[in-house]
């Protein structure tokens, strides 16, 4: 059995999938799920809820699991400590080790983002694909990269980050002048992630007629016919198109899926390959451009797919844990990631 965990700002979700060894059932069946509150800038009692929730599934189930835990940052390579996190409760603590300690056993971190690229690229909707570069749109900006059935968290676990990239070719026409750009949170300006987020749609909606809607809102007035909001939702299509060439002449991947929010719209995705074709560098461009097929529910299960073998022996169990720190206070000169750390066969028919 593989448990998942996804921590959010508000809450944190398990869910345990079934495995090889769970006879009967298909792996990748959901066996159980549950959702707590996420204690409110409290890092000590997040980790306690997390191990809680592991306890309760682990106890509905009678099984014990692999874990997997998504969160909204990434661990060091550097130091060992959560860094890039916008739950800054989690940045500068050690989560895999203090939770390793907590439950028990060996526990793999990755992004949320890449959490949820590797869920549709198991048994999602990118399934079978190669490559594939997974979006989450919708509070934030996200971006995560799955390979042949893993994730790809880079050397500096910013794989994917191309929220935080400087929107592509700003445009400096007045009045609504791209040039430098919004305030980030990361202290930078005119981010992606300032300019495509579901609050940056909002704000932009907001800056050119005055409106405050949300962005539901928004596309239900332009689909109604409200020329503010239709050019408000232009302007958005036309900076994700941009945004998605740059990730697209560098990772050419064989599926794009967007999640989050901001994917529950249809004008979201309505001409969104056809504002894509004319910047990216190839003589067609035909990458399928998808919603998620487990929704919200696919960050969680990629959690789970961190582990794509269950390792019964206490000899794979020791080798699934994080390699040792060097004096330098990072993992020792060619260490892999905590997520590579095992001979992984491939999963049977990227599903466990």
């Amino acid at each position: 059995m593989r448990l998942g965990i996804d921590v959010g700002g508000t809450k944190i979700e398990g869910i345990a999938l079934a495995g090889r060894a769970d006879s009967g059932l298909r792996p990748g069946a959901v066996l159980a799920r549950r959702r707590i509150a996420t204690p409110a800038g409290d890092y000590p009692a997040t980790v306690r809820a997390i191990a809680s929730l592991v306890s309760a599934i682990e106890a509905e189930t009678t099984r014990r699991g692999t874990v997997g835990v998504g969160i909204p940052g990434a661990v060091s390579p550097a130091t060992g400590l959560v860094k890039n996190a916008n739950s800054t409760c989690l940045i500068g603590h050690s989560i895999d080790r203090d939770l390793e300690e907590a439950l028990g056993r060996p526990v793999r971190i990755d992004n949320d983002a890449n959490c949820f690229a590797l869920s549709e690229a198991v048994d999602g909707a990118a399934a079978g694909a190669s490559c594939v570069f997974g979006v989450i749109m919708g509070t934030g900006v996200g971006g995560g990269i799955a390979i042949d059935g893993r994730t790809v968290p880079g050397r500096m676990r910013i794989a994917g980050e191309w929220g935080h990239n400087p929107l592509a070719s700003p445009r400096a026409e007045r009045p609504w002048s791209e040039i430098p750009g919004p305030l980030c949170y990361c202290g930078r300006t005119g981010c992606t992630e300032s300019w495509i987020s579901g609050p940056a749609l909002a704000a932009d909606h907001a800056r050119t007629t005055g409106q405050a809607l949300d962005p539901p809102a928004i596309a239900a007035a332009a689909r109604s016919g409200d020329a503010g909001a239709a050019a408000t939702m232009a302007r958005h299509a036309d900076r994700l198109a941009r945004a998605l060439a740059t990730v697209v002449n560098v990772l050419d991947p064989d599926v794009i899926v967007i999640g989050g929010g901001l994917s529950n719209l249809d004008l979201v995705f309505d001409g969104i390959a056809e504002r894509l074709a004319p910047r990216v560098f190839t003589d067609r461009f035909d990458t399928p451009i998808l919603r998620p097929l487990h929704g919200d529910s696919s960050g969680v299960r990629g959690a789970a797919w961190l582990w794509p073998d269950e390792p019964h022996s206490a000899s794979a169990r020791a080798a699934a844990r994080p390699a040792a720190r060097g004096t330098d206070g990072g993992r020792r000169a060619g260490a892999s990631s905590p997520e590579r750390e095992t001979d992984h066969a491939e999963p049977d028919a990227l599903g466990g």
